[in-house]
């Protein structure tokens, strides 16, 4: 069974609710059946707006960096979660290296890089941190506020295999989402399992190619349950070859824009919603929240004119994902909030808050001022409840949150299949 959170809750609530609930049996077979014919991705985290009229994903990221933010009553979930999948790959690997970021003296990002040690050496390895930084030409201790250290040593590549001086792994961890493209020091690795695979990394990824794949899904997942899969499901629309210092691509952007927000209205009306339409603007790959903007009107994209518009990598966006706006209906001692699950191999392992306090219900909140508050899961008798009241039980809250947060990692799963390039149908 998926673990579940406890919080404060609050927010309106819905039917999805009480039809999640009393579809728990087939909604658990269900994941089984598709688990059987797709991998899932090693570790994924998904951002969830809950409007109150609407539950949806609203990004889904295959190298999380969050883990510090897990409580450590999450632990024996994630460890058991690592050994699963960690068995799965290869059973009989003892060491494992994980390459961070190369921003690596980020002492925030690198206390999540030492909580996913910490896990894998519960899970029963030997774990190293290797960066393929230049900067790291030799092992380098740093401080982190806590009082721990983190040690990061420069990462070794023979013939055939990647490691350090005197470490060979038989796995290698990336928390790194090669957004500036994948270095070829981690191509054509011999007998090495490289977790998650390159084409995971954003430098092949599109947000747009993974909600189509989360559309489908929703489709049929609306089936099973009987809903419209459009209370679950961002709706988008997608502008390459733009370039907003020329005003190239422009006009893509306003017919797209102004054909989305009709969509939304044409939905809001049909179930009587008085809020305000919107559609958020974003890069088609990359992470960190950069070169997002609320559109609630065609106008607003003046603003866009002559700006350069960068990853975090420092590379220009040149293809954007026109994405239905989630109002949300979370708070957090009275700022805005949105809940973000944890998953590692096909398990919920946990989550947390992300709050800001300068944002409103229609911002993106993956931005700097934003803080974070760690979930914590309830006891084990504490199971969903069915017969609750909808809204009057946090775990059954946080089991909706888990299954959609479920629903966008199998979506990578078929986004993956659909991209391996070892497979006929990259497309």
């Amino acid at each position: 069974m998926v673990p579940h959170l406890i919080t404060a809750l609050t927010g309106p609530t819905n039917e999805l609710e009480q039809r999640v609930l009393d579809s728990m049996p087939a909604i658990e077979r269900w994941f089984r059946l598709e688990w059987m014919e797709h991998t899932p991705p090693f570790y994924t985290a998904v951002d969830i707006r809950n409007s109150g009229f609407k539950l949806a994903p609203v990004d889904t990221n295959l190298y999380p960096r969050g883990w510090n933010n897990l409580t450590p009553e999450m632990l024996p979930l994630a460890v058991q979660a690592a050994m699963a999948a960690i068995e799965k790959i290869c059973p009989e690997a003892k060491n494992l290296l994980i390459v961070p970021e190369n921003h690596s003296r980020n002492t925030f990002y690198l206390s999540n890089v030492l909580q996913l040690k910490r896990i894998f050496h519960m899970a029963g390895l030997n774990v190293r941190i290797g960066s393929i930084s230049p900067d790291i030409k030799k092992p380098t201790t740093i401080e982190l506020p806590t009082g721990e250290t983190v040690v990061l040593e420069p990462v070794v590549r023979s013939k055939r295999r990647l490691g350090l001086k005197d470490f060979d792994p038989c796995t290698i961890l990336m928390n790194n989402d090669l957004t500036a493209g994948a270095p070829g020091i981690l191509e054509d690795l011999h007998e090495q399992y490289l977790l998650p695979p390159l084409h995971a990394g954003w430098s092949v990824r599109r947000k747009s190619r993974h909600f189509r794949s989360y559309e489908e899904v929703a489709k049929r997942f609306g089936k099973l349950l009987g809903i419209d899969p459009w209370l679950i499901t961002p709706m988008f629309n997608r502008c390459g070859e733009v370039d907003f210092t020329q005003e190239q691509g422009m006009e893509c952007m306003r017919t797209n824009v102004d054909a989305l927000l009709a969509k939304i209205r044409k939905k809001y009306k049909e179930y009587g919603i008085n809020e305000k339409p919107f559609v958020i603007v974003k890069a088609d790959n990359g992470t960190d929240g950069m070169g997002i903007m609320t559109v609630r009107d065609v106008k607003d994209l003046d603003h866009l004119k002559q700006k350069t518009v960068n990853n975090k990598d420092g590379q220009q966006v040149t293809d954007v994902i026109i994405q239905e706006g989630v109002l949300t209906a979370e708070r957090m001692n009275e700022a805005v909030a949105e809940p973000v699950v944890y998953m590692m191999d096909r398990y919920v392992v946990g989550g947390f808050y992300r709050v800001h306090a300068e944002r409103g219900i229609d911002e993106n909140l993956n931005a700097p001022g934003a803080s974070f508050v760690p979930l914590a899961f309830a006891e084990s008798t504490r199971l969903p409840q069915p017969g609750q009241k909808p809204g009057a039980s946090a775990p059954n809250r946080f089991y909706m949150y888990g299954v959609i947060g479920r629903l966008a990692m199998l979506s990578a799963s078929y986004e993956l299949e659909a991209t391996d390039p070892d497979a006929e149908t990259y497309d």
